[in-house]
Order: structure tokens, then C-alpha cells, then sequence
């Protein structure tokens, strides 16, 4: 069902003046993991209330903004409107400074469960593609020995994780060339929902791996985000161009050539993290039909039905 955003947080989002539907914006034509053509709206609305429809693909379903803000777009929206956004959505302060107790936390947690997989491995250098204030990473650095760099396109947290003496890129990783260098252990958390190019993003991904590399990627699983909020629209959100689920995420590494080493459910329920190693490409591999089928029903239903008490 489609819910109410209450008048207190209609009020902050519209303080930010933001226009949304002036932005540029580019029509999806095909799917970004199976390619087909044959593409659902789901929603028109997002959590915040601004106009963005989101479209499941009929053959995997794969969810993504349609259409969708271009990339110089994003990158201006990253630049200033992001945190001011999620702050009048939360209705408190979420900037540069605030959001690192949030990330301290995470990193210790998601080092306590890759522990046993990296110790002894020999890994030396690590990417953390939108690695915002470098908390992560740097807590990632001392307790695996790492040498980090950091890619993220807000220039306010680019600024803060320079302070911990890691390596910093700003900007969108789509758009960057790294020519000859590879590391040990690359790092996509809390930042795939955000890519414009989850395909293409994985596959270089896998070719900037070393043959010992690991990947440590998480989604927030879109089931997961609609059935808490029994709401579609409010699992939806200008910020993340697409929406991930467990059957759609591990579909993308298998087909860009990962192996999945171990799979973990983080303690906010939303969260799954995935730990992974150079394997072959499956380039055909997709989610099962049925289970395709079952999340356009739950979807309907979602969208129909009173929520459970």
C-alpha cells in the first residue's frame, strides 16, 4: 500500500527546494543484468515524495529508478543535496561528521565476520569504491594490515577520509580508469544500490582483482525494505538508482565471474553482505523464472493488501 509522508517531513524535504523532475534524466531502455526489453512500472512516487518511478525487469527481476538522473546529475546531487536530503528525512543532522559513530560501528562488525576468510591470506592493497569519510577502510587498513584508496563522489567525505592517510579519488567509479593497478581485496558496501552501472561496475571489478583478490559487496535487499515498511514506494528512494535482491545480486557475481565464499545477514535485517573470490563468468545465469514470478505477486500484493498486525 502506498503510504503518507507525514507533514513535518513534507515541510524539511520541501525547505531543501530541490527540484527532481528539472534534473536530467535518461530513460532505461533495456535491463542492466539480463538485458531484456520488457520493463514493469512499479512505482511513481519515492519516500520522499518526489516523482521517480521505479520498473522491474519482466524476465529477472532486476528493479531500477526508469528514468533515471544522468551522471553529471548525480554527481551534483552527491556534491550538496544527498545528506541534507536524508537528514529532513530522518529529521536529524547526517553529514560528513555525524554518519562516522554509524560507520565505526559497521566497520567493526563486518571486520569481525571477513576475519576468519582474510587473515593469512597476504593481502596487501584494497579499494573501497564509495568509501564516504574512510572510516571503513581505514578500520579495514589496521586490522588487516591493508593499503587503501578510497573512490567516493562527495568531495565533503572524500575530505574527511584524507585525514586517515588513505588515498582518495573523487568521483564515480564508472568513470574513472585505473589502468594498470589491481588490488587484494576490494570493498563495495553500503554503495552498489548507488552505481549507475552495476554490470559493468562488477566486471571491472573482477578484472581489478588480483588471482588471490577477495570482494566484500552488500545490497539492501529491496524484499527485505518492502515488506518491513509494507510499502513498495517507501523501498524506493532517488539516492539508489537500483534495487537489489539476494536472487538479483548473486545473479550479477556470478555472471562477472565471482564465487561466493560466504553470505551474511547483517544484525539491521536489511543488510546482506557477501564475501567473494575470482571465479569463471556465467554469462547467461539469471534469477529462477518462478522466483521472478513470486516477486511481482508479492509486489501486488504488497501494494494491495491491508498490512499484517
Amino acid at each position: 500500500m502506498q503510504t503518507t509522508i507525514p507533514p513535518d517531513r513534507q515541510g524539511r524535504i520541501a525547505e531543501l527546494a530541490y527540484d527532481y523532475a528539472a534534473q536530467p534524466q535518461e530513460r532505461v531502455t533495456h535491463c542492466n543484468l539480463c538485458h531484456g526489453t520488457v520493463l514493469v512500472a512499479l512505482t511513481h512516487r519515492d519516500r520522499y515524495g518526489y516523482p521517480a518511478q521505479a520498473a522491474a525487469c519482466a524476465r529477472c527481476g532486476l528493479v531500477f529508478l526508469n528514468p533515471r538522473m544522468t551522471a553529471p546529475a548525480y554527481s551534483r546531487f552527491y556534491d550538496g543535496v544527498y545528506r541534507p536530503l536524508v537528514s529532513a528525512f530522518h529529521g536529524r543532522l547526517i553529514d560528513a561528521q555525524t554518519i562516522q559513530a554509524e560507520q565505526r560501528d559497521y566497520a567493526a562488525d563486518r571486520a569481525a565476520m571477513i576475519q576468519p576468510f582474510l587473515r593469512g591470506a597476504g593481502l596487501r592493497t584494497m579499494l573501497d569504491i564509495g568509501g564516504s569519510t574512510g572510516v571503513v577502510a581505514g578500520h579495514f587498513a589496521r586490522v588487516f594490515g591493508l593499503e587503501g584508496t578510497i573512490v567516493d563522489p562527495a568531495p565533503l567525505e572524500i575530505e574527511q577520509a584524507r585525514t586517515l592517510g588513505l588515498e582518495t579519488i573523487t568521483g564515480l567509479v564508472e568513470e574513472l580508469d585505473f589502468g594498470a593497478r589491481r588490488f587484494d581485496f576490494v570493498i563495495i558496501c553500503q554503495t552498489v544500490d548507488h552505481l549507475l552501472d552495476v554490470g559493468g561496475t562488477l566486471a571491472r571489478v573482477r578484472e581489478l582483482l588480483t588471482e588471490r583478490g577477495q570482494l566484500l559487496i552488500d545490497i539492501v535487499d529491496f524484499r527485505a525494505a518492502y515488506l518491513r515498511h509494507w510499502s513498495v514506494e517507501d523501498a524506493t528512494k532517488i539516492d539508489h538508482p537500483y534495487y537489489l535482491t539476494q536472487n538479483t545480486i548473486e545473479a550479477y557475481l556470478r555472471r562477472a565471474g565471482f564465487t561466493i565464499t560466504h553470505v551474511d545477514y547483517a544484525v539491521d535485517h536489511l543488510h546482506v553482505s557477501y564475501l567473494c573470490r575470482p571465479g569463471t563468468p556465467v554469462p547467461d545465469v539469471r534469477p529462477d523464472p518462478h522466483a521472478v514470478r513470486e516477486l511481482f505477486r508479492e509486489v501486488r500484493f504488497v501494494q494491495n493488501a491491508p498490512r499484517p498486525r
